[in-house]
C-alpha cells in the first residue's frame, strides 16, 4: 500500500510527509536526491518491550510511520527484545519479553497505526532474536562499530536507556547503543526512527557510516551513504514537573524537558492505548494545566495528537460558558486560552473526547482478545 499511496505525489511532497511535525531531521537535504532514484526505501524505529504501551509509543510514533508509509518508503517495527533483556525491563525474563513482543506489542502498534490512518497490513515486524541469529555479518560490523566509538562516547549514550552518565551500569549496558547503530545498518534503514531521547545513538550511526566495510548503506548507484534520521515529539507526562516556574537555563531547561516526558514508571502522567473512556477522562481531568501556554502538557497533547493527525478541535460547552466553539488551528487555540477565553476545565474535557473518539480503533481491536488482555492487565 504503501508504495501506491506514494503515487502520484510529487518528490517535495513525499519529503514534506518525511519531515513533518517532528523535533529533528538530521539529513534532510538528502532526503530528495534519495527519493529521486525511485530505489525502494526503508524506515526502521526500535521499541523496548518494556511493558504497557502509552499515547508517546503507541499514536506519536505510529503517526510518524502513516506519514512515511504515505511517502512510499517501507516502514519497519524492530521489537527490540534483546535490548529490553539488557535494560533489565520485565524482570530481564527473555521468554516473557518475547511473548509480550508478539502476542501484545505487535498487535498494539497495528491497532495504533490504523488508529491514526495508517497500513496495519503493510507494517513490517522484526523481532531482535531473529535478526541476529545465525548472523555473523551482524557480529562483525557490531564490532567495527564500536572499534570507531569511544569508550568516553558509549558511556554517553547509555542515556537512551533512561539512564544518567554517571549512574551504576554494569558493563553489558555498554553493548546496547552499538547495537542499536548495528541495528539500523543490518535492517538497511535509510532512515532511523526515534524520539529525541534516541538521539545520541542516531548520531553515532550517521559518524560511523562511512567507517565500516561489511553490512553498509548504499543509494541506487551503489555509493554508501548515511542514515537520516527523524526525531518525533515526546510528549509531556500530565504531572506538574519536579521544578515550577521552569528554570531559564537553556541545558537545564532541556534535562527538564527530558523529564516530564510521559513515562510508563508514572502510570498517572501517561494514557495507555487500552485505558477506558473513564480512565481517560479522570486522567485528563487531573492533568496540570497551568495558565501559561509553554509546556502545558493538555495543549502539547492537542497539537501532537489531534492536530498532527489533521483534525479540529471541538469544545463543548453550555450557553452559559459561552456555547461549542470549534478551533481549525492549534494557533487559534493557544490565543483563545492564553487570553482567558477558554476555561482549563472546558480544554481537559474535550480533550479527553477527542483521544476517546481517536483512540476507538485500538478499543475494537482488543475487544474480545482474551489473550492480549491478560499479557497488559499482568503488567
Amino acid at each position: 500500500m504503501a508504495a501506491n499511496v506514494a503515487n502520484g505525489l510529487s518528490i517535495a511532497e513525499r519529503a514534506q510527509l518525511i519531515t513533518r511535525n517532528t523535533e529533528e531531521v538530521i539529513g534532510t537535504e538528502e532526503i530528495a536526491a534519495l527519493l529521486e532514484q525511485g530505489i525502494p526505501l526503508r524506515h526502521y524505529i526500535g521499541l523496548e518491550i518494556s511493558g504497557k504501551i502509552h499515547l508517546g509509543t503507541g499514536l506519536i510514533c505510529m503517526q510518524k510511520v502513516r506519514d512515511l508509509q504515505r511517502a512510499g518508503v517501507r516502514c519497519t517495527i524492530f521489537l527490540a527484545d534483546w535490548h529490553t533483556w539488557l535494560n533489565d525491563k520485565l524482570g530481564g525474563d527473555r521468554a516473557r519479553i518475547k511473548e509480550v513482543a508478539h502476542k501484545y506489542f505487535k498487535k498494539g502498534l497495528q491497532a495504533s497505526l490504523k488508529a491514526v490512518g495508517g497500513d496495519p497490513d503493510s507494517l513490517d515486524f522484526v523481532l531482535g532474536s531473529d535478526l541476529y541469529h545465525n548472523n555473523d555479518h551482524y557480529w562483525e560490523t557490531l564490532v567495527q562499530v564500536c572499534k570507531n566509538v569511544s569508550l568516553s562516547r558509549m558511556e554517553r549514550s547509555i542515556s537512551i536507556m533512561g539512564r544518567k552518565e554517571g549512574d551504576a551500569a554494569d558493563f553489558a549496558m555498554l553493548l546496547y547503543p552499538g547495537m542499536q547503530v548495528t541495528d539500523i545498518f543490518a535492517l538497511q534503514a535509510n532512515f532511523a526512527h526515534g524520539g529525541m531521547d534516541q538521539r545520541k545513538a542516531h548520531v553515532i550511526a550517521r559518524d560511523v557510516a562511512d567507517k565500516i566495510n561489511i553490512i553498509t548503506l548504499k543509494d541506487g548507484n551503489g555509493k554508501q551513504i548515511k542514515p537520516i534520521i527523524i526525531h518525533h515529539h515526546l510528549l509531556l507526562g500530565l504531572d506538574k514537573p519536579p521544578q515550577w516556574p521552569l528554570p531559564e537555563d537553556q541545558n537545564e531547561m532541556r534535562a527538564m524537558r527530558t523529564a516530564m516526558k510521559m513515562s510508563k514508571s508514572k502510570p498517572n502522567s501517561a494514557v495507555f492505548i487500552h485505558d477506558t473512556p473513564d480512565e481517560i477522562r479522570k486522567k485528563i481531568r487531573k492533568a496540570f494545566c497551568p495558565p501559561e501556554t509553554d509546556y502545558n502538557p493538555v495543549l502539547d497533547w492537542v497539537q501532537n495528537l489531534v492536530f498532527n493527525n489533521d483534525q479540529v478541535f471541538h469544545v463543548a460547552r453550555t450557553p452559559e460558558n459561552g456555547g461549542d466553539v470549534t478551533f481549525n488551528t492549534f494557533e487559534e487555540l493557544v490565543a483563545a486560552y492564553s487570553s482567558g477565553a477558554l476555561h482549563p476545565g472546558d480544554l481537559k474535557n474535550a480533550t479527553a473526547e477527542a483521544l476517546i473518539k481517536l483512540m476507538q480503533p485500538i478499543r475494537d481491536a482488543f475487544e474480545g482478545d482474551d489473550e492480549a488482555n491478560a499479557i497488559w492487565q499482568g503488567m
